[in-house]
């Protein structure tokens, strides 16, 4: 059985993480989305398609370097037609056979479209969420310990906090 997981993963976090170990128990495979894949240098979604790829790879070595042989990690741009988005993504992906989201959105278009699609468990919500540990990016909080090593190591490789910053500096000029 193939599973598909979609996320931003602005940045892929450690909720995400314990999503993919739960997951890859219930599946022989694992397609991964990475959600928004045109979008990058925004607050919202500061990382390119490319680095969240690093981001995902890096973390699925540190769950098991063998994991990747069954784990395939698709950028998907968005097309802004609900109605026409699960083609869009089925014509993207390899074939699967259960979708795993907690996103209302997600959920109810993947079930009109006839897939089954599986919650899971949400993880320290409170910390555990992309928009959180970008605010502490900004605030200069501490961040790395809600992402795994690896993915921390990627976001300090690519500049990911000042980029972050910088923007946020330009967004609140420009909100004057």
């Amino acid at each position: 059985m193939r599973g598909f997981f979609i996320g931003r993963f602005q940045p892929y976090h450690l909720g995400h993480h314990e999503i993919v170990r739960e997951i890859i128990n219930e599946v022989d495979e694992l397609i991964i989305g990475i959600g928004s894949a045109q979008e990058s240098h925004t607050l919202e979604n500061p990382f390119t398609a490319g680095e969240r790829i690093l981001m995902v790879s890096k973390a699925l070595d540190e769950i098991d370097p063998e994991l990747r042989k069954r784990v395939y990690i698709i950028p998907l741009e968005d097309i802004y037609r609900n109605a026409l988005w699960v083609s869009h993504v089925v014509s993207m992906v390899p074939p699967f056979d259960v979708v795993f989201s907690n996103n209302p959105l997600v959920v109810r278009l993947f079930k009109e479209a006839g897939f089954e699609v599986r919650k899971t468990k949400l993880y320290n919500r409170e910390f555990l969420q992309g928009r959180e540990i970008r605010k502490m990016m900004i605030e200069g909080d501490s961040w790395e310990k809600y992402v795994p090593k690896s993915v921390a190591k990627v976001i300090k490789e690519v500049g990911g906090v000042e980029r972050i910053r910088e923007i946020a500096k330009n967004d609140r000029i420009a909100e004057r």
